[in-house]
């Protein structure tokens, strides 16, 4: 039988269990009160320590990790890996333990690097985080968007998803098919035939899957050959952006014929349902992937999207360090 969430660690979306996955959302749930009052703390998480450790360059993320920690009392450190040891050429195990000599109390970790948070979890007496590695996974923005879609569509089980753009890249776009997928959904991706990986039905299908959908006899990931294809009926339309820094080929002609043939306007906006909502991860580059006046719109869900992001990130942050949990 699953249990609630009770790990260590969250290093991704694929390896947790639907219940595992419920607890975290129901966790952020309580917190959500905390960020509308006037005083936005408790002291839960007093006395813990969070240290922050981006190897990339983040606002959202990093930041609403820092509110988190410290909205829960807990003390946050930010450090800069370009005025960092590992600039003088320490490896990055190394790294790891001796920030673990100090013993804080959870590392949150983003790396240009697939793998890199579970090789620290290796060595890290402390909580580990993955923040992003990668083209891999982000299992905290798979979260808080799946936060965002309850919150409005009150459930998951049952809509159709359509995640549209740099599939290839996107380390969103893979957590939130794990977790999607897991919760019941029906996921749709489209984008460039560049962008979109042949493996990723395959993928989806090897990884998972024992709930409904598949007993239900319906594939639970599809891959749309038109974005329009992939946007009509959709209850939440998942924008995603061009990742250029992780682009080392000419994926599409140039970004003006991106906008036109796969970008989400009032028009592809109106083949999904009525009450359809639009997500996008951030940065948003506007007039390419999203029009100004769709990410501007009523539809428009991307600010909610970063409120929750800090509820989301102090669950985890309460489950892995105070919230009762067991190594595993």
């Amino acid at each position: 039988m699953d249990k609630p969430f009770r790990r260590r660690d969250l290093l991704g979306i694929r390896g947790l269990t639907a219940a595992e996955i419920k607890g975290i959302l129901d966790t952020a749930e309580s917190f959500l009160e905390i960020n509308t009052r006037e005083i936005k703390k408790v002291p839960t998480l007093r006395g813990k320590t969070v240290v922050n450790l981006f190897f990339e360059n983040s606002t959202r993320t990093r930041t609403s990790f820092e509110l988190a920690a410290k909205r829960l009392s807990a003390d946050a450190v930010n450090i800069s890996v370009s005025s960092s040891s590992l600039a003088k050429g320490e490896t990055l195990v190394d790294t790891a333990l001796n920030l673990d000599a100090m013993q804080p109390d959870c590392i949150v970790v983003r790396h240009g690097s697939a793998g890199v948070p579970h090789q620290l979890a290796k060595v890290s007496q402390a909580a580990v985080i993955n923040a992003g590695d990668g083209a891999n996974e982000h299992p905290t923005q798979a979260l808080l968007d799946a936060m965002t879609i309850r919150e409005h569509k009150k459930k998951i089980k049952g809509l159709e998803v359509a995640i549209v753009g740099d599939i290839l890249h996107s380390r969103v776009a893979r957590s939130n098919i794990h977790l999607l997928t897991k919760l019941g959904a029906k996921v749709k991706v489209a984008g460039p035939g560049t962008l979109v990986p042949k493996d990723f039905v395959h993928l989806i299908d090897a990884a998972e899957i024992d709930h409904g959908s598949k007993a239900e006899g319906q594939r639970p990931l599809a891959v749309c050959e038109h974005v329009e294809d992939a946007i009509r009926g959709a209850d939440v339309v998942m924008i995603l952006r061009i990742q250029r820094e992780r682009q080392d080929s000419a994926y599409f002609p140039t970004l003006r014929e991106y906008a036109i043939h796969y970008g989400l306007t009032n028009e592809r906006l109106d083949l999904a349902k009525k009450d359809a909502i639009v997500l996008h991860p951030g940065p948003m580059n506007r007039g390419i992937e999203i029009a100004s006046e769709v990410a501007d719109s009523s539809r428009s869900l991307i600010l909610d999207q970063v409120k929750y992001g800090v509820t989301v990130r102090m669950a985890v942050l309460y489950l892995a360090t105070g919230g009762g949990v067991t190594n595993s």
